[in-house]
């Protein structure tokens, strides 16, 4: 017992003149839908009249449209007695020895779902009737993410911990249908006129996900600005989509297995606001001043407040102002091109004792004649 393939890829009208009942996805769906029963379409009026039927009960002879973009489950007794990926025409037979259970194409993705029907795969003689539902393997937009208070995770570029509150969405793609349906979807979904949609406010399964992206977008923003291939920038996250959403997925994957015991993964984010707090503002701005000055990250910090302190002097005390800043900028080497003007020592007191002894160490040195020495002792001295 199983499918038979009648026709593969995009049903034209010909099959389905045909095929003047046939079961098939329900019209009208939204978007953001996952998982739904198949309908029976074409009943009550001609092809195309009925596509609200409630009943998803298949028998043997029955036929089914799979459309493009969805997988095709079966099932008895809650066990998963066929599945089928591949768009085209179907028919469930109960006595035809070349019916196969399992459709999967040649996608990315079908070693996952053969693994998980090894798994998962009804164990007896399907019975006369089966359930038919359909499950999107399509990307599914609009799943919202946001925080109400500051998250923080450490940054490589600024050395320090760094937080912020932040909004977006994502979308989700359901790459295990068999291992989605068996490990995760709520039995009160698998039934007619139910419609599980990540979206659904009234949808706990789905809140739970929500959450679950809640507490690992630290992580993942920690992935993110510490990976060098990003250049450790936290300001790109808005501009890389995909980028982002790799490090978010391996951080849900990381904490709760999304992947390897759901069959779902983010695709692709899209980051609405980030909003840094007053620290993390601050630093950026210190940033951005000292990259803007030397374009070395060093000393950004140092450089910046020396700069800030060679404005400040300059307009409350004029030239004078600049001198104690004189021993900053030889610690740093000069702030990139701006050099700090040669500030002459302080004279000395007039001693002469300290005169002679420091000329007397000169020409003990070798650094200047007996005639030197005469004419700076004559000159200390008076004479």
């Amino acid at each position: 017992m199983g499918l038979v393939q009648a026709v593969k890829g995009a049903v034209g009208g010909m099959l389905a003149d045909q095929w003047k009942d046939f079961y098939t996805v329900p019209a009208g769906l939204p978007a953001t839908a996952a998982l739904f029963a198949a309908v029976p379409q074409g009943t009550n009026a001609g092809r195309g009249a009925n596509t609200k039927g409630s009943s998803n009960i298949i028998s043997n002879g029955s036929k089914i449209v799979v459309p493009e973009g969805y997988g095709l489950l079966l099932m008895q007794d809650g066990k998963i007695t066929g599945f089928a990926a591949e768009a085209g025409g179907y028919e469930w037979r109960s006595d035809d020895i070349n019916s196969q259970s399992i459709f999967t194409g040649d996608d990315l993705v079908s070693p996952l779902i053969k693994q998980s029907w090894e798994r998962f795969k009804f164990g007896g003689q399907p019975g006369g009737q089966q359930l038919a539902f359909f499950v999107s393997l399509k990307e599914l937009p609009d799943n919202r993410f946001g925080t109400q208070s500051e998250i923080y995770w450490d940054d490589a570029f600024l050395n320090t911990q760094v937080g912020a509150v932040t909004r977006g969405s994502y979308t989700l793609r359901i790459l295990d249908p068999i291992l989605f349906v068996k490990n995760f979807v709520p039995a009160t979904y698998l039934q007619p006129g139910q419609v599980f949609d990540f979206t659904d406010l009234d949808n706990a399964a789905a809140g739970q996900l929500f959450n679950e992206v809640v507490g690992s977008l630290a992580p993942a923003f920690s992935l993110y600005s510490n990976d060098p291939a990003k250049g450790n920038r936290i300001t790109k996250l808005q501009q890389d989509s995909i980028g982002f959403a790799k490090s978010l997925s391996a951080a849900v994957e990381n904490a709760y297995q999304w992947t390897t015991d759901r069959g779902l993964a983010i695709v692709k984010t899209a980051i609405v606001s980030i909003e840094y707090d007053a620290n993390t503002k601050e630093l950026l701005k210190t940033v951005q001043r000292a990259d803007a000055l030397s374009g070395n990250r060093g000393n950004s910090n140092l450089q910046a407040s020396v700069a800030a302190g060679m404005q400040a002097a300059g307009e409350n005390s004029g030239a004078a102002g600049l001198v104690g800043l004189g021993m900053a900028g030889g610690m740093m080497g000069g702030i990139g091109s701006l050099q700090l003007p040669a500030t002459p020592a302080a004279p000395a007191a007039d001693d002469p004792v300290a005169k002679l002894k420091k000329a007397k160490e000169l020409l003990d040195l070798g650094l200047i004649t007996q005639a030197d020495y005469d004419a700076l002792k004559a000159k200390a001295l008076g004479l």
